[in-house]
């Protein structure tokens, strides 16, 4: 077992996959001189100079390319360097990729990888801070992938590459530099199984991203007072794992979302939808959410706190049932 970055795992995920399979190759903005903006793909050129390619600042020409070259029997993997700018792609994205599969009776396979830093980071501001996950949670055909440790990172990386519909994975800029243990040993983490990142029997807290640290920060400092924390992270959105979440909410009557998206309209407010629909009986109070305020992202290293959820906002979520 080696304990590796956030980064690391991504890259390595890719590195494998490209290795396995000669269709795999890499596709976006400054992936080979830099290495992305937050040097994910730094050293895939060395190994691999014929797969590896630096495009124009064109999202909507990167997501073009990738799509068509999924069409023809290629497993692209595309950066958009930052999430937000994926708004100058949405055509091919939603209009295309997502519908083709349904549109051509099943003839063919969308077998493309998105990858899309997001969230906030030191001084980026408004306009590269966004989390959209929910847009895509919403659309029929995608997959949506958002992990939140290096293992999850990479086996997470490694399904989304070898799936045959298009997925969109999730990176929170903040985790990049986070390490944890990562096996040496090839596996894989299909889409769709959530995590249960620590059991417990009082409230259940359904986190995703840097939102599932704070979780485990919450529980580890409500368990001195008798309060015990089951933490769930979904991991994949599309599809999402209704079982395991349904499970803690029947153990522990009590739940917490928290995210970091704005709260209108999240995926937090489906999740919550789901468990109203189809676990009611087994809730002894109103949901809670934990999410970003619906602003847009401030500029000011001192406002961004006050944006994004703290551990301390799960607590207080958590301390309201009792």
């Amino acid at each position: 077992m080696r304990t590796i970055s956030f980064r690391e795992a991504i890259r390595d995920a890719i590195l494998e996959e490209m290795e396995r399979d000669d269709r795999v190759f890499v596709l976006g903005e400054d992936v080979i001189a830099h290495g992305g903006p937050y040097g994910v793909t730094k050293g895939i050129a060395e190994k691999f100079p014929d797969r590896i390619r630096e495009t124009p600042i064109s999202e909507s020409g990167i997501a073009g390319v990738t799509l068509g070259a999924a069409l023809v029997g290629m497993r692209p993997i595309a950066e958009i360097m930052y999430v937000d700018f994926v708004t100058c792609c949405m055509d091919e994205i939603v209009n295309q990729a997502a519908k083709i599969r349904y549109m051509f009776g099943g003839q063919t396979d969308v077998p493309l990888v998105i990858r899309l830093p997001c969230g906030a980071a030191r001084l980026i501001a408004a306009q590269h801070s966004q989390t959209l996950e929910a847009w895509f949670m919403y659309i029929p055909g995608l997959r949506v992938v958002v992990p939140s440790t290096p293992y999850d990172a990479k086996g997470l990386m490694k399904a989304a590459i070898r799936s045959k519909d298009p997925v969109l994975y999730f990176e929170y800029k903040r985790m990049y530099s986070m390490e944890g243990p990562v096996p040496e040993e090839e596996y894989v983490i299909p889409l769709g199984q959530a995590d249960i990142k620590r059991e417990g029997t009082d409230v259940t807290v359904i986190a995703t991203g840097p939102m599932v640290h704070k979780a485990l920060e919450a529980a580890a400092k409500l368990e001195p007072e008798g309060i015990s924390l089951e933490v769930v992270d979904p991991r994949s959105l599309a599809p999402l794992d209704k079982e395991t979440i349904f499970r803690s909410v029947e153990k522990t009557n009590r739940v917490v979302i928290a995210e970091e998206e704005c709260k209108t309209g999240s995926t937090g407010a489906e999740i919550a939808a789901l468990i109203c629909e189809e676990r009611f009986d087994y809730l002894d109070g109103p949901i809670k959410r934990v999410a970003a305020k619906d602003v847009p992202m401030p500029y000011s290293p001192a406002l961004v706190p006050l944006v994004i959820p703290q551990t301390e906002d799960i607590i207080a979520a958590v301390k309201s049932f009792f």
